[in-house]
Order: C-alpha cells, then structure tokens, then sequence
C-alpha cells in the first residue's frame, strides 16, 4: 500500500501492533472523527459517489479505529466515515487497534499524503502538529515520513502566509510554488501586491520569480523620499493601461478611499473620440 515512498507504509504501521481486536460492527454513532486529523475538506460531489456505492455494496475495507472511553475515534477511513453516515448506515465495521496519540496523528498524515487528498496548507499543518504536539524534529518526521526535510521545512513556511493568501493557495488561485516565491517579497502589502499580479496576470512560476526579483533588486530611494507603496504602483500600472487604450496622458493621484484622474485631450474632437472610447468601456 506504501506509495511515493511515504515512510514504512499504512500495512506496516498497522502490523506493528498486536493488540487488536479484529473486525466488529459499532453503531456509526459511536464512531467520531479524530481531532488531529491533518484533512479539514472532503470532495461533496465524491463523497456522494462514495456515499452511492456504500448504500449497494456497503463498506468494502473497515475503518481503522482505536478505543477512547466508551467512543472509537478514527484512525484512518474518516471518508468512509462521512459518506456511510450520509447513506444512512446505522452500523459500520471496524477494526479495532491500540495506538498512542501520536501514532494515530502520523497514521492519519500518511494516509492522506498516500492518497495525495491534502491541500498544501493542510499538509503543512499536519507536520506543524508532529512538531509543536509531540516535539518531533524535521528530521524525526523525515526519517518517519520518507519525505526529504527540505520538503517539509518549504511546507511547513507555508504557515508564515497570511491568511488571505493561505485560502488563494487552498483554492488553487495560486499554486505552492507561487506561494513559496511569495516568501521571498516582504509581508503586508508588497506581498498582497504580488500575489494579486501573479493572478491578474496569469504569472508561472518563472514570471513570478522574475517579478519578486525585480521588487527586491528595485533601486532604494533616497532617505528623504518616502518608498513607493504597493497601492502607488498599482496606480502607475492602471495609468498605463488606460494610456494605452485612450491614446493620451492618464494621471491617477490619491489614496485607497479617494482620488481624482486627470485624461489629457487636445481640441473638441480628440474629446469626442475619448467619450466614445469610454461609453464602449
């Protein structure tokens, strides 16, 4: 079952334990999933396919649970899980085994990563977890894992986003090597500035390389001259474009709540032609 070289694989992970208890039937109810679990988003239009097959053939492969209290917390199958309740099974089968928290945590992460059902960022918080909750080194989730450090420190840098930029990754809007190469500009509105022309745009990775490059290597201004904001080069940048399309002079001056646009025209009818220009717009 191991894949792309995840660690020991699931069927080893699970055969190193010996205290299970075999296949059983619980009421679903009894069932609940583990709060560790490194995937927070499930496919709704898959999840009814699942759900669709489960209500003719029922669940093929047990779901992977471990004891806590009178409750079964799962381990791995939380998408059986999902799609058994919303067909409307009262009991499903399980397969009961012993582990620590922190097995459960690295069992669950493999599984996804296995399946490759996480998001980048939910990747990252996956290994976040290992690190912050059970103290395990990069290297230590490494050698468990089977994926190179570096791979997991670039992951785990992901977190350093801010939020908004986080859920464009999460959205697909920008891929994780856009989001890595936003790492190199720095944080608030340079970097807001940056993503946003990477999606505007259309930017590859390589482009948004060269575009970050090209804000970190700009000349400094002098001391007594205040640094161009994000939201002034925006400025410039629609300057230009309606330049181009107007065929005259554009200034755009102001702030994000107010300004005022100045378009150049020389006798009645070069205003004529702009008019016309802006009533197609």
């Amino acid at each position: 079952m191991a894949k792309k070289g995840l660690g020991k694989g699931l069927d080893a992970l699970f055969a190193e334990e010996d205290a299970s208890h075999g296949v059983i039937e619980v009421k679903l109810t009894d069932v609940i999933p583990n709060k560790n679990q490194p995937r927070k988003t499930f496919d709704e239009e898959k999840l009814q396919i699942l759900s669709d097959s489960i209500k003719e053939h029922g669940i093929i492969q047990p779901i992977i649970v471990t004891k806590s209290d009178d409750m079964y917390v799962i381990v791995a199958g939380e998408r059986r899980w999902r799609a058994a309740k919303k067909a409307g099974l009262k009991k499903i089968p399980v397969l009961v085994r012993d582990y620590s928290s922190l097995a459960v945590t690295e069992i669950a992460l493999i599984e996804n990563l296995q399946r490759e059902d996480l998001n980048p960022i939910e990747e990252a918080q996956g290994y976040r977890s290992l690190i912050d909750e059970y103290h395990l080194t990069q290297e230590e989730i490494s050698a468990r894992l089977g994926k190179s450090r570096s791979a997991i420190a670039n992951s785990v840098r992901l977190l350093a986003l801010d939020e908004n930029i986080q859920q464009k990754l999460i959205s697909g809007e920008i891929t994780e090597g856009h989001a890595r190469c936003a790492l190199s500009v720095p944080a608030g509105a340079v970097r807001d500035f940056f993503v946003n022309r990477i999606i505007e745009d259309g930017l590859n990775v390589r482009q948004a390389e060269l575009l970050a490059k090209e804000l970190m290597t700009s000349p400094k201004p002098k001391p007594e001259k205040k640094q161009l904001s994000a939201y002034k080069i925006e400025l410039d940048r629609i300057s230009k474009d309606l330049e181009q399309y107007l065929g005259t002079k554009v200034k755009l001056s102001g702030n994000s709540k107010k300004g005022k646009i100045e378009i150049e025209y020389y006798g009645s009818s070069d205003l004529e032609r702009l008019l016309d220009l802006i009533n197609r717009r």
